[in-house]
């Protein structure tokens, strides 16, 4: 389109080698990418600041609390127009609960406001946000290198003949991992491997709690694995038990791969799959989990049905060069 495109990832110095690693698929595509590595928040608006006066730029797109509320006001103090997008809230303690108050209250400041779901639009105006503001825009799926069942589970070592239950995501309270681990019980006499692809802050508590629940044998924990979205063939059934969502990349990378799909209605899922395309349960029920991957596991047709459904649902709706163009109407709108 012509347009030159600049992407700035704020870290410590410390994290200056994962950073790198992070942006060189950027430069390698033609993205100009700067790694702002400074040592805290005033350094951190001082080097925003410096290459906003350096680049210029006709819009400033921000993602997450952190830049939406310290960086963002350095472009608006700069005169360049503002937009970010809200990929969804994740509640949890007191802290993270006052970062989300203070993200929205900022949200009122920006130019426009892109929202991936429709549950967050309503959040947005409820927070203040004026309506003309707010863009809806899901998510998008661009694809990639997926590996077949075979090779999937070959790199991940799991058992070439298991029928496997497959989670990816963070290891997080509102990822509901802790879900997936209470419905396993009931599904003992199933013969069941869960491999479970993420890390996060919940990883010790959530392996305490296996050991309990008595199911280590069962569980693969395989952490942060590099292109994950390329490894859903290895699943017989891919498990969404998350407590909060807004547009899940893992979902559409679930439906992309062709498996069966159980996943908890939060967030944007409803919007996503509905019921011909996975199996829908209320968040924070193991009984109703279990029992949706048991039918999965005795009656496979159906699941399989909705698996093609929701196959034929992504490729139809969820293609990248529309939501490009939204975006780009977003851009000359707050430009001009």
């Amino acid at each position: 389109m012509g347009h030159e495109v600049h992407v700035a990832a704020v870290a410590g110095p410390e994290e200056a080698p994962a950073i790198q690693e992070f942006l060189a698929p950027l430069n390698e595509s033609g993205v100009r990418a700067h790694a702002l590595l400074v040592p805290g928040r005033v350094a951190e608006r001082g080097a925003v600041r410096q290459l906003c006066r350096a680049v210029r730029p006709d819009v400033v797109h921000t993602h997450g609390y952190r830049p939406d509320v310290l960086d963002a006001g350095v472009a608006r103090r700069l005169g360049i127009p503002i937009v970010t997008t809200v990929h969804g809230f994740t509640g949890g303690g007191w802290r993270n609960q006052v970062y989300e108050w203070l993200q929205c209250r900022a949200f009122r400041r920006f130019n426009a406001v892109a929202a991936v779901s429709r549950p967050l639009v309503g959040r947005l105006l409820g927070a203040g946000v004026p309506a003309e503001r707010i863009h809806e825009v899901p998510n998008a799926w661009q694809g990639g290198r997926t590996l077949d069942r075979v090779e999937a589970r070959r790199a991940l070592g799991l058992p070439v003949d298991a029928f496997v239950v497959g989670w990816v995501g963070r290891l997080s309270h509102e990822k509901g991992a802790d879900v997936l681990l209470d419905a396993l019980p009931h599904l003992r006499d199933l013969p069941l491997v869960v491999s479970i692809i993420g890390d996060g802050i919940e990883r010790v508590p959530l392996a305490a709690r296996a050991v309990s629940l008595g199911l280590n044998g069962r569980l693969h924990w395989h952490g942060v694995v590099a292109d994950a979205g390329g490894l859903f063939a290895a699943f017989d059934v891919f498990v969404l038990s998350s407590r909060t969502e807004g547009t899940p990349i893992v979902l559409l990378e679930a439906m992309a791969a062709g498996i069966p799909i159980v996943t908890t209605a939060v967030g944007g899922v409803p919007d996503v799959v509905s019921p011909q395309e996975a199996s829908l349960v209320p968040s924070d029920q193991p009984l109703a989990l279990a029992t949706e991957i048991r039918a999965v596991y005795q009656v496979p047709e159906p699941a399989r049905a909705r698996a093609h459904a929701a196959r034929s649902h992504l490729d139809q709706a969820y293609r990248v060069a529309p939501w490009l163009e939204r975006y780009e109407a977003i851009y000359r709108s707050v430009a001009r």
